[in-house]
């Protein structure tokens, strides 16, 4: 077996964070034709560097394979467009943004964020290696740049498309090249310009067990201490810091060049730096127990779905998120126990989920057949979701999510 080098700082890495077994890529949703036709399954194992405590999974497929096609449309999820919404309002006010400016966004998916923007007459760019989510984006009129961002597309778009705002949500971990990223971010920036980013939060992640975001597209698990160092090292610092809900728990950061003395360092981002620090989030043994958890955690899920079934109860899902493929496939969840889950994104249904082969849905189905227990999958959208199916307690209907321990909730 080759030895695994840590993606950023280039050292051995051995140590084991969680090991969750074979699984499908988490995106990879089954048309009806390949429904009985052989998956690629890869080990979903997320090791620990000691020199840097990057938490990093080992590459298996590139990201032309898993991104360049892909099934998540980010503007299915009215609470994001809200998140997204609310974001544009802020930045424009903290710096100033107008007609002079330029926002990029990179992985800017289907122009969800970049159009509050465009409606503010803000000039912007998108650049989205996923052709067939970029078509939505261009339909809205958002110029949007089909490719994966490192520095050979920065140094092509520095000068006039240099950016004052350079945003990314949910990508950073998503890249396995992190230092192409980052310097290419590096190039991009304008002196005095800002970048923002968000991402889960590795410190929420292992709090809160949330062991059902690790998945092949994610390549990185970022605290606060490891993704400052990454940035410093690629002459970019960050001065402020925001923990967010979205996604379980997430962190915004703002960063800015080195040598930017207009940006002072925030109370907030030395707060976080403190208690990570408190929190062991700079020694090994911090991430070395966390495998046992996880394994506890699957056999409380299990337990939960057979006594649900034992009771004759029927059970079918709600969403198709990629979390959800993760804990359906870890823990050997198929239509033994969930008979169906539903997702409005049409471009999912009628597919069939990747390992676990449940089928997927439109949201109806739940009003025809009328189930006991909806499972919901992407628990970061529980409360969105309870409201959107809150008609299922006309028959005693009820939910069940992860909060973090899989239960019946009201």
């Amino acid at each position: 077996m080759s030895q695994t080098i840590c993606r950023f700082c280039g050292a051995p890495v051995q140590a084991v964070f969680v090991d969750l077994g074979m699984s499908p890529l988490a995106n990879s949703f089954l048309p009806p034709e390949r429904a009985n036709s052989m998956e690629p399954f890869y080990p979903l194992r997320a090791l620990v560097c000691g020199e840097c405590f990057l938490v990093q999974l080992e590459e298996f497929q590139t990201p032309e394979r898993i991104f360049s096609d892909y099934a998540y449309f980010s503007s299915y999820s009215s609470s994001w467009l809200e998140h997204s919404r609310r974001y544009s309002e802020q930045m424009t006010e903290r710096f100033g943004l107008g007609e002079a400016s330029h926002v990029v966004e990179i992985a800017s998916n289907d122009g969800y964020l970049l159009q509050f923007f465009h409606e503010r007459q803000i000039p912007v760019l998108g650049i989205e290696p996923a052709a067939n989510v970029a078509k939505v984006a261009l339909q809205k009129g958002i110029p949007t740049l089909v490719e994966f961002f490192g520095r050979e597309t920065a140094r092509s778009l520095a000068g006039d498309s240099s950016a004052d705002l350079l945003l990314g949500n949910n990508v950073l971990a998503h890249v396995p090249d992190l230092n192409d990223f980052v310097a290419g971010m590096k190039i991009l920036l304008k002196p005095g310009g800002v970048i923002t980013m968000e991402f889960p939060h590795l410190m929420r992640l292992i709090e809160e067990n949330q062991w059902d975001t690790i998945y092949h597209e994610h390549f990185s698990y970022f605290s606060f201490l490891t993704v400052s160092r990454v940035f410093q090292a690629h002459g970019l610092r960050l001065f402020d810091v925001q923990e967010l809900p979205t996604h379980g728990g997430s962190l915004r950061i703002y960063g800015c060049h080195e040598e930017d003395a207009t940006k002072v360092e925030s109370d907030a981002a030395r707060e976080l730096a403190e208690r990570e620090r408190a929190a062991g989030y700079e020694n090994l043994d911090t991430y070395l127990g966390y495998g046992r958890r996880v394994e506890q955690d699957k056999r409380q899920i299990l337990r939960f779905l057979i006594d649900l079934k034992e009771q004759g109860l029927r059970v079918v899902g709600y969403g198709a998120p990629a979390k959800g493929n993760t804990l359906l496939n870890y823990c050997g969840v198929g239509r033994d126990f969930v008979d169906y889950t539903c997702d409005l994104n049409p471009h999912k249904q009628g597919h069939f989920l990747p390992g676990s082969h449940i089928p997927i849905r439109p949201p109806e189905a739940i009003r025809e057949e009328r189930p006991d227990v909806v499972l919901i999958l992407p628990w970061n959208l529980k409360d969105e979701i309870v409201a959107q199916l809150s008609f299922i307690r006309e028959w005693g209907g009820r939910f069940a999510a992860r909060t973090p321990e899989l239960t019946l909730i009201s």
